[in-house]
């Protein structure tokens, strides 16, 4: 039920909401960050567009309840802007792994070079 309307939202509205804020989301962090070329870019739209499907519902809740407005704001946005918060930060992410894993592999190649 939409708390906003009192209406039932349907499961297509809300599946609808979800795609839509994942591929904004994953649109916005092609636009912060630009990849390095188009499997790149292909690779973090299809991941944010999937972090932002799958957990756009709990992501939403999560913010609402922080923010405190979960009593104020309706289902098919609850899911809208989980679903494009998390697509954004899955690629942040993503990206922080990358550069931790890089780092490592960077130290490991200076130890062994060195020996």
């Amino acid at each position: 039920m939409d708390t906003m309307t009192g209406d039932v939202v349907s499961p297509l509205a809300l599946w609808g909401a979800k795609l839509a804020g994942a591929v904004g989301g994953s649109v916005i962090s092609i636009a912060y960050l630009l990849p390095a070329g188009r499997r790149d870019a292909a690779v973090r739209f299809l991941a944010g567009a999937v972090t932002g499907l799958v957990f756009g519902g709990p992501a939403g809740l999560a913010l609402a309840d922080h923010l405190g407005f979960t009593e104020r704001i309706g289902a098919a946005e609850l899911a809208l802007i989980g679903s494009a918060a998390a697509s954004l930060c899955a690629w942040w992410a993503l990206g922080v792994l990358q550069r931790f894993a890089e780092g490592l592999a960077a130290a490991a190649g200076r130890r062994g070079g060195g020996s």
